[in-house]
């Protein structure tokens, strides 16, 4: 008896999905023959998506990789569960084409199990992978999916409860991304709101140093005019080379604030907002962070992924205290001394420099040095990848002690403030105001290169020889071979002999967006 009412009920179902699929089949849509068939076949093995996403990564900064990224990684996983999984355990004929307009006929019939839609799964896989991490373009991207799923039932290869639980599989592939990798909104906020920081509606008070020289990302609004448009009360200064050097002109910006009793902004890379920190610690005034460059690593963890809602900010006067890293040279026998035997307030022979995100030497360096050469030629990503493959062709280890012991390092990296990390990189910070390092070396040995990787790709590092980490709040290098280069910020300069770092405890007052 059950089998039988299950079977009726099949048959009911079928009936009228056939019946729904036969009055789509009947129907004239004005204008949709010479393109919904075309946009069907152009979302075949997702060439669609692949190519919209390649243009996200490109034109949509920080946000837009990060979207376009889970993007792709939702659509692969609806794909191979709707390809190897789905159509395998149902599988159902495809609708007859006799009630179909030959216009709308696909070029090449699809012969696979009708149900589910793999088409439906990837656009709708796709689609809320990018909203979950841009609702700007996944808004853009949804009349595209829905265009690319009704396709299906329009050209006659699904029935429409093909596409609807397609749909819903792609649907459940992006939220089982975010499970294992969560969305950014789903992150605790970077640092907490305890900053006292001037509200300046419109932008009064506030004087921000835009230098278009940052290798920025391609963006569709010039960030000058979306600073006008934001804060139209706000003094925009434009560096030019010519008219001085970048921190004496963000010196003067800053002393300025600090005149009117209103604060510093900057709109560039990573390297122009370290320089403008060491301005704003010098003249004590809060310091705005607009993302203007190639990563935009410090705005992306605070939260600041566009200029609109680093403006909302400092319109709110939300701010946070955050950590500064400083790199301090030792002399002498100062250098052989743990960082807890050194005599405090020292005065030290070279100014000291500081850091925001992260301090490094080794294959750092170098690999930011080939990085910023093909920059300018093929974009930052790209240039990033070739800088990877090259320094781990040439790349060798070097000698130094750190904390007074003597190691082989590939790598030594700082991180101001702890780090969220996938395998050996470092991806966030949840707090920028903790009080510590993220220290992870890698060390030098035989057949290091290789067996490093390979712990990298298992996921490992933690477990291997090769690898150590720790927390510490003051590290000391010493020994570095002449030659040796250090990189602060995405900035390569030469490295000394021997140096210090430490930490400025909640040194810097930074806008960072409003938290609900």
């Amino acid at each position: 008896m059950n089998t039988l009412r299950v079977g009726r009920i099949r048959q009911r179902l079928h009936a009228r999905d056939a019946a729904l699929f036969g009055r789509v089949a009947s129907r004239r849509w004005p204008g949709a023959e010479p393109v919904l068939p075309r946009l069907s076949t152009s979302a075949n093995h997702g060439l669609l998506w692949f190519g919209i996403g390649a243009g996200i990564w490109a034109l949509g900064g920080v946000r837009g990789r990060r979207a376009a990224v889970r993007g792709v990684a939702s659509l692969a996983l609806a794909s191979g569960t709707v390809n190897t999984l789905a159509k395998g355990a149902v599988r159902r004929a495809r609708p007859l084409l006799d009630d179909v307009p030959i216009i709308r006929h696909l070029p090449n019939q699809p012969v696979t199990s009708s149900f589910p839609s793999g088409h439906a799964a990837s656009a709708a896989a796709f689609a809320t992978g990018v909203a979950m991490e841009s609702r700007g373009w996944g808004a853009a991207i949804a009349p595209v999916a829905a265009s690319v799923a009704f396709s299906r039932v329009y050209t006659g290869v699904h029935f429409p409860s093909d596409v609807l639980v397609g749909t819903a599989l792609g649907v459940g592939a992006a939220y089982a991304v975010r499970g294992i990798v969560p969305s950014r909104s789903q992150l605790p906020a970077p640092a907490r709101p305890r900053a006292d920081a001037p509200a300046l509606p419109e932008g009064k008070g506030l004087t921000v140093v835009v230098n278009p020289s940052s290798g920025a990302q391609p963006q569709l609004i010039d960030p000058v005019r979306q600073l006008q448009t934001a804060l139209p009360q706000a003094r925009v200064v434009v560096y030019d080379p010519e008219a001085g050097a970048l921190p004496d002109v963000l010196a003067e910006a800053a002393k300025a604030a600090a005149e009117s009793g209103g604060a510093l902004g900057v709109c560039g890379g990573d390297g122009t907002v370290n320089a403008a920190a060491a301005c704003a610690l010098r003249f004590d005034v809060p310091l705005a962070v607009l993302p203007g460059g190639t990563f935009n690593h410090f705005a992306a963890d605070l939260g600041a992924d566009t200029i609109a809602v680093a403006c909302a900010a400092v319109e709110a006067g939300s701010a946070v205290r955050a950590d500064v890293g400083r790199i301090r040279v030792l002399a002498g026998a100062e250098a052989g001394r743990g960082a807890e035997e050194r005599r405090p307030n020292r005065p030290d022979a070279n100014e000291p420099r500081y850091f925001l995100n992260t301090f490094s030497i080794g294959v750092y360096p170098e690999l930011v040095r080939v990085r910023e050469h093909w920059s300018p030629r093929v974009g930052g990503p790209a240039a990033a990848l070739i800088a990877v493959l090259q320094v781990l062709r040439t790349a060798r280890p070097l000698r130094a002690k750190v904390n007074g012991r003597a190691r082989s390092v590939w790598l030594l990296f700082a991180g101001n403030g702890a780090y969220q990390s996938f395998g050996m990189a470092p991806t966030r910070r949840h707090d920028l105001s903790d009080g510590l390092f993220d220290v992870r070396i890698a060390h030098g040995g035989r057949c290091a290169r290789t067996r490093l990787l390979a712990t990298a790709v298992a996921g490992g590092l933690a477990r291997t020889r090769l690898y150590a980490s720790a927390r510490p709040r003051r590290l000391v290098i010493s020994g570095l071979p002449d030659g040796t280069s250090m990189a602060f910020d995405g900035e390569v300069v030469p490295a000394p002999s021997s140096l210090l770092l430490d930490k400025l405890d909640e040194a810097l007052t930074v806008y960072r967006p409003v938290v609900d």
